[in-house]
């Protein structure tokens, strides 16, 4: 396994900057998923909305208006309002090496990956590496 396309997932789950940030607390529930890109109608990548910053939104609206409220004020909240849009982002060919160094030195959780065009090809995290890991110590043995 040398580089990025051969660890990361494909076809991540994504939602698009005009969904809602119930839209996508639903889909990191639903899915157990602690990053979603964001993405325009062509599929390019325009931020990264994660957990921490989805938990920190959620806490605050419940603070502000109260739980009774939080469902319908999460409706009314588009992701756009909240996503980042400074992050880096990986190719397919990258070396894991290099990616791994990265993590490291950056403590991110995850990392989109994105084609020439900057359409999303897939998502690689942390968790990626931990499984690798596992993976190869198991087979040392």
């Amino acid at each position: 396994m040398n580089n990025v396309a051969q660890l990361m997932t494909t076809d991540p789950f994504c939602v698009k900057r005009q969904s809602t940030l119930k839209d996508a607390h639903d889909l990191m529930r639903g899915k157990n998923v602690r990053h979603i890109p964001v993405i325009d109608d062509s599929g390019e990548l325009v931020g990264m909305l994660t957990q921490k910053i989805m938990i920190a939104k959620v806490m605050a609206l419940m603070a502000q208006f109260g739980a009774v409220a939080l469902e319908r004020k999460e409706k009314q909240l588009l992701v756009s309002e909240l996503m980042a849009t400074d992050f880096a982002t990986v190719t397919p060919e990258q070396s894991l090496a290099d990616v791994a160094d990265f993590f490291v030195s950056n403590r991110h959780g995850c990392l989109p990956v994105v084609d020439s065009a900057n359409r999303i090809a897939g998502i690689l995290t942390s968790s990626d590496f931990v499984k690798l890991a596992a993976r190869l110590l198991k087979q040392q043995g």
